[in-house]
């Protein structure tokens, strides 16, 4: 009797430890779930509570103490956060478009400390990012990411498959794709701030004796501000595009 105990106790312990694994490593990556602005005592509850959710979708005979259970427990760890990483990187996309559209209104000057890295950056990045943060949780994407996670535990079970070298090829693939996305996002203002730019290039031509540092800066300011308020209906439709396309590559890393 005390054997059919052990064994069930390794049974659920095993089930638990897997789901942990896997949550933890997309937590550790994920924007939103693994952002320094959430308190880490908050980070390690939502952890918990998924863990123990997700629990009885991950059963599995492997040993905890063999060579295979440590194995199994670095393969979850590395599909969470794989996953994690393709959506972070359509949130550093649209960050990065940010930044341009600060560079090109000349304000890629003004920073501020990012609590989200612990470090300094641009202004329109961080505000660019609150934007995508709000549409990425009105459009309940916490939420398909959870049901992508479940998903994986049948489609990916844990001990019978990992994300192989192709899976972590096409990842980087969608990498490069980054500096697309960014230019996507910011290519409205940028291509209306480039035409104020050579309206002021026209100008210095006819007035050399004009000067341009004084007069430009805050006209390009206040331009800029104009053209990064009408080019904000854009950047839902750029971000649902990147967004579809990660989804699309997270689904074919865990087989689903």
């Amino acid at each position: 009797m005390s054997s059919v105990d052990y064994a069930q106790i390794q049974h659920l312990l095993g089930s638990l430890l897997w789901a942990m694994g896997r949550v933890g490593g997309l937590c550790l990556v994920a924007p939103i779930f693994g952002d320094k602005v959430v308190p880490q005592r908050i980070r390690l509850g939502v952890m918990l509570i998924l863990a123990f959710v997700l629990a009885p979708l991950a059963p599995t005979s492997i040993d905890l103490m063999s060579a295979d259970g440590v194995a199994t427990m670095a393969s979850q760890v590395l599909i969470g956060a794989a996953v994690g990483f393709v959506l972070k990187l359509v949130f550093e996309a649209v960050s990065f478009g940010g930044q341009l559209v600060g560079q090109s209104m000349s304000l890629g000057f003004a920073e501020t400390v990012d609590p989200r890295g612990g470090g300094s950056s641009p202004v329109l990045s961080q505000f660019y990012l609150l934007i995508v943060t709000l549409l990425f949780l009105a459009m309940d994407g916490h939420l398909r990411l959870i049901a992508l996670l479940a998903d994986s535990f049948h489609s990916l079970p844990p001990g019978q498959a990992v994300i192989d070298a192709n899976g972590l090829h096409a990842i980087l693939l969608f990498a490069v794709h980054l500096f697309g996305g960014a230019v996507r996002v910011a290519l409205p203002a940028m291509t209306s701030l480039l035409m104020v730019n050579i309206g002021f290039a026209a100008i210095s031509r006819a007035a050399p004796s004009m000067n341009l540092f004084a007069v430009g800066f805050p006209i390009t300011v206040t331009l800029g501000f104009v053209a990064l308020w009408l080019s904000l209906r854009s950047v839902p439709g750029a971000f649902e595009s990147l967004q579809n396309s990660a989804w699309t590559l997270m689904h074919e890393l865990v087989g689903g």
